[in-house]
């Protein structure tokens, strides 16, 4: 990190240091202006700037603070425009004041006489003529500043939040997948060693790689479709041992370039069609996978036999809500989610457009 952004940082944590800055920088754009307008005398330029900037400071905070954050932000207008009122005269007043009292005695040469404070406070059309326009032209660049900052800094917090929420939903989402997926696989490896097959060390096996995914690579926001496809390719393996020749799976990989995509998505959505196809059809069950990538999407299309009638109208896994849930969180707007529930066959589609 450069020490011009740990500079930028540090001054953006400290709120006074952020208030003297801008006021800095008004006072010396201030002078740097009224150096021309006063040929190049810079005590006359200092001391007026200086006047000048005193009931603008003032005015500023007593706008900010007071009008509009106590009076206006409750909505007492009527009370807002009076002490609107009354404060703008006492601050560009005060202005004539230090003019004429602090700033004029520095560059004049005496004897000369001056308006009383009572008389300033009578030239009512003189202190808004000239006063009004030198003071709240800074007030409104002030207010303009402040308002933006402290809108950016809601942005932010609603940003911050945004990402803590949606983290922590992912959190939950994978923390629902993960044990059921896990207890559905170690119920067959269980299966399998009542039989004494010679198949259960290779399913665990199987297993282990997919737990060293599942527990170690998917803790990041995306993982590369290449190893998620690779986690598909051994639950698929797995799955086999549970079967005989019965089932027919067919896998079309049709991936162009590899990219990113969210953990687990597509291996839940492998598992609920074993789940309620092959796992409930005692035929000939067959399971479909279709995936595509280009540049323009990430399609992923599977499908899978149904059993019965009864089935078929009853498909509303929890699985799809789950996935559902983190394709919104995800990719807000970039996906499409399809489920046909046709007679034979359910299918799920879902489209997710790279950026």
């Amino acid at each position: 990190m450069s020490y011009l952004k740990i500079f930028t940082e540090s001054i953006q944590q400290k709120r006074v240091v952020k208030h003297v800055l801008f006021w800095v920088a008004i006072l010396l754009y201030a002078i740097s202006k009224n150096l021309i307008d006063q040929e190049g005398n810079l005590a006359l330029t200092f001391s007026k700037s200086v006047c000048i900037i005193v009931p603008q400071i003032l005015a500023s905070y007593y706008i900010s603070y007071f009008v509009i954050d106590k009076l206006i932000a409750k909505r007492k207008y009527v009370q807002s425009v009076f002490f609107l009122i009354i404060g703008s005269y006492f601050f560009i007043a005060l202005g004539r004041i230090l003019i004429v009292k602090i700033a004029e005695p520095i560059f004049r040469e005496p004897p000369f006489e001056q308006e009383t404070i009572f008389q300033i406070f009578l030239e009512i059309k003189y202190l808004f003529l000239f006063y009004v326009p030198a003071i709240f032209y800074t007030v409104f660049i002030f207010l303009f500043v402040k308002y933006f900052l402290n809108y950016k800094e809601v942005k932010e917090q609603e940003l911050k939040h945004k990402t803590e929420k949606i983290t922590s939903e992912l959190k939950t989402l994978k923390a629902q997948l993960n044990p059921h997926f896990l207890f559905n696989t170690l119920n067959n490896i269980y299966v399998l060693s009542l039989d004494n097959s010679p198949k259960t060390p290779k399913s665990i096996e199987k297993l282990s790689k997919i737990l060293d995914h599942v527990l170690y690579r998917c803790n990041s926001k995306y993982v590369s479709l290449s190893s998620e496809i690779e986690l598909i390719k051994n639950y698929i393996e797995l799955e086999k041992l549970r079967y005989d020749d019965r089932l027919e799976i067919n896998v079309n990989n049709a991936i162009e370039q590899d990219g990113e995509i969210a953990p687990l998505i597509l291996l839940s959505l492998v598992e609920n069609a074993f789940k309620h196809g092959a796992g409930e059809d005692s035929g000939s069950p067959k399971i479909s996978i279709d995936l595509f990538n280009t540049d323009a999407q990430f399609k992923f299309i599977i499908s899978n036999t149904v059993a019965t009638e009864s089935d078929r109208l009853e498909r509303t896994p929890i699985g799809l809500k789950n996935i559902k849930k983190q394709l919104n969180l995800i990719y807000p707007n970039r996906f499409e989610l399809h489920i046909d529930n046709s007679p034979k066959i359910f299918t799920v589609t879902v489209i997710i457009m790279n950026p």
